[in-house]
């Protein structure tokens, strides 16, 4: 028996109007982390390749009551998977 397991890739083409939400929302990923990880300054543009850091989770939507700890198990990991320390209701983060 095989053991199927989803890979993410280290790099991504952009194809034609793709918005980094979209991309970061395949690969669950933080839009912020896809910002940093590949410096970008402009809008995304056909072709362009993209660095998929390996840290990845499940989508989720911040709702009342919610905290970092609970959310990602400790402040660090869910700055370090989100690209930030700021946290909001309705935000979309990555777990």
């Amino acid at each position: 028996m095989n053991n199927l397991q989803l890979k993410t890739p280290a790099y991504y083409k952009v194809k034609q109007g793709q918005t980094l939400r979209e991309i970061a929302d395949a690969f669950c990923v933080a839009e912020r982390v896809l910002v940093k990880e590949n410096n970008l300054k402009t809008e995304l543009c056909a072709g362009q390749i993209l660095k998929i850091p390996k840290l990845t989770g499940n989508r989720y939507t911040v709702q009342a009551g919610d905290s970092k700890k609970q959310l990602s198990g400790s402040r660090e990991n869910y700055e370090k998977k989100n690209g930030t320390s700021v946290m909001y209701l309705g935000m979309r983060v990555v777990l």
